[in-house]
């Protein structure tokens, strides 16, 4: 247990950011998943449109620190890579 009244608070807002951040990374886990459902439902319009928000979410999630910029980065190349593949 904290005994500074600055360790107490900072028990406090590191258990708020803590929370917020699991609220981040499961928005972006379930995006994936759904971005991922569309492309195996083979509906193209669909699969952009999941994309497109996967992309966004994935933005928002680095800006915020939750995950870091090349990680947000990696992950929508290989996004993309699924969404059109090589020939």
């Amino acid at each position: 247990m904290p005994n500074t009244s600055s360790a107490k608070k900072r028990m406090r807002s590191s258990a708020k950011a803590a929370e917020l951040n699991l609220t981040a990374k499961t928005r972006v886990k379930t995006t994936r998943r759904k971005f991922l459902e569309s492309l195996e439902s083979g509906d193209k319009a669909a699969g952009e449109k999941t994309f497109r928000e996967y992309c966004s979410v994935l933005d928002n999630a680095a800006k915020r620190g939750v995950i870091k910029k090349n990680t947000s980065i990696r992950r929508k190349t290989r996004a993309s890579k699924k969404l059109t593949p090589a020939k």
